[in-house]
């Protein structure tokens, strides 16, 4: 009887507490719930300029002013050297503005994305391990090649006896090194003259029954001549067919390599753009790196000037494409992942990439196996490659990324996406008027436990001249992640094919 009366007088008084709380404003209800505390860069809002982009000089001797003269000289067989990194207006076209040139790298950009996913998915593999013997190393300079409206790096070299100064793609997603050749019965235009291979001592076709014609993909036989016969198409389009010859390749201060496969172009048609052809870095039997492997040791590394520098000839920044032991010189401060191969597709450099940051928390809702290589059907996976500009995410880990920088750059200080977007970004700002902003930190999360910290202006950049910054990612259906050459700007990129490794080396351009 007593407890009866004592819970009927209870009851009147929780039921005042139980209104109380409810009548209570959210902002009292969530107090014991900590407010998101984000980490953030600075970001130097720079709009693109208006002007027509400044034109240096079509050939490949005003683009390194002095040391072009030294850098071919056969005076010495130096086991390296490091060679100044041009930026990418050396290459201007007449009248051409950046937001013209921005759109037609991204245009071309998309297609690149879509043959590499097409490529990873359908091809056989049909790679080799090269032997263990080294020498002591070469290199050749970096430039970049965005303001002729090629997304990629131009590598320079010397082709031929004696040498013809070339600038080439720098690809790591393909395997043919190959150029431009007269007599030219279609070629595009390019920077410098065109290699004629009657000029040279030591060019030598390769016969149809050799060994490096049937390392080809797609090759033939000139049965007249009874020389073997190369093409190579790309995803935009682009083709490039001759003859298949071997060819001393020169590099920096009178290192040589004999013997090189080149494929000698003499019908080129596409969007190449000034460069004079391709220095394909992929890990098939016909790239650079496997060709020298004998000499020079399984390992290289590049380092890609930043796409904003307006760093002159004359400026201690500089890079180089380096082959050898010395280019793991500095590789204690690399944050290392194992290399992954793809059955199918023996060209491409996979990595484990198992989750991203945004200002400094991990996202949610991202999962390694969304990212992960599936070896029986050669879907998924990650790729480091230096010929796409733009990094692709799987469809869901895109969304994740971007959901998460959304929201911390609107806690940063009110950013908040612009309607629309453009080409193939769909999260951009507007920064009119203003000169420094705090943007949230986006970090990759490698295998082995390596964080990849990008600098600001490897994630979010100018795409016009008023004032529009978008977040430069990208989602993809096409099973393949790809982490492309704007997210690797600044880092010196490590292939330790010895220790099959990839490493990235912050700040050391």
């Amino acid at each position: 009887m007593l407890r009866s009366a004592m819970a009927s007088e209870a009851s009147p008084i929780c039921s005042f507490l139980l209104l109380l709380v409810l009548l209570l404003p959210p902002s009292t209800a969530a107090l014991s719930k900590p407010p998101v505390r984000y980490q953030y860069h600075t970001l130097r809002a720079t709009p693109l300029s208006a002007k027509p982009a400044a034109r240096a000089g079509v050939d490949t001797g005003s683009i390194f002013g002095a040391n072009f003269a030294a850098f071919f000289d056969d005076t010495g067989n130096a086991s390296t050297v490091r060679l100044l990194l041009a930026h990418r207006e050396a290459f201007a076209a007449p009248n051409a503005t950046a937001p013209q040139l921005l759109a037609h790298r991204l245009a071309r950009d998309a297609a690149l994305a879509v043959e590499i996913s097409a490529a990873a998915a359908g091809a056989t593999a049909n790679g080799t391990r090269a032997p263990q013997r080294r020498g002591g190393g070469f290199a050749a300079p970096v430039v970049s090649g965005l303001s002729q409206g090629s997304g990629e790096y131009f590598a320079q070299v010397g082709v031929g006896s004696p040498p013809t100064p070339a600038l080439l793609v720098l690809d790591t997603g393909s395997d043919v090194v190959w150029l431009q050749c007269a007599p030219c019965r279609h070629c595009y235009a390019q920077s410098g003259r065109v290699f004629d291979p009657r000029r040279s001592r030591s060019y030598a076709a390769v016969p149809c029954a050799a060994p490096l014609c049937r390392r080809l993909d797609t090759g033939g036989c000139d049965k007249r001549r009874g020389s073997c016969l190369y093409q190579v198409a790309y995803g935009d389009g682009s083709i490039t067919t001759g003859d298949l010859a071997t060819e001393t390749l020169s590099f920096a201060r009178g290192a040589r390599v004999p013997r090189v496969a080149v494929g000698c172009g003499h019908d080129n048609e596409g969007l190449f753009v000034a460069a004079s052809g391709l220095l394909g870095l992929g890990r098939g039997r016909l790239s650079l790196p496997t060709q020298v492997a004998r000499r020079y040791g399984r390992s290289f590394s590049y380092c890609l000037v930043d796409r904003t520098s307006s760093v002159k000839p004359s400026s201690t920044r500089s890079s180089t494409l380096t082959f050898g032991p010395v280019a793991l010189a500095g590789a204690v401060h690399a944050s290392f992942t194992p290399m992954v191969r793809n059955p199918r597709m023996s060209t491409f450099y996979y990595v484990r990439v198992v989750g991203f940051s945004v200002g400094g928390a991990r996202v949610r809702g991202v999962s390694e196996r969304d990212l992960r290589l599936d070896p029986g059907t050669g879907r998924g996976g990650v790729i480091l490659d230096s010929g796409t500009s733009v990094t692709r995410l799987a469809r869901p880990v895109y969304a994740a990324v971007r959901g998460a920088f959304r929201s911390a750059a609107a806690a940063a200080g009110g950013l908040r996406p612009s309607p629309g977007g453009f080409s193939l970004f769909d999260t951009c700002f507007d920064l009119r008027g203003r000169r420094m902003v705090k943007v949230p930190t986006l970090s990759l999360h490698l295998a082995g436990g390596a964080e990849v910290a990008l600098p600001p202006e490897n994630y979010l950049i100018p795409v016009d001249t008023r004032g529009t910054f978008c977040l430069a990612l990208a989602g993809t259906d096409g099973g393949v992640s790809i982490v492309g050459n704007i997210q690797q700007q600044g880092f010196r990129v490590v292939f330790d094919g010895d220790r099959q490794r990839v490493g990235l080396v912050p700040r050391s351009c």
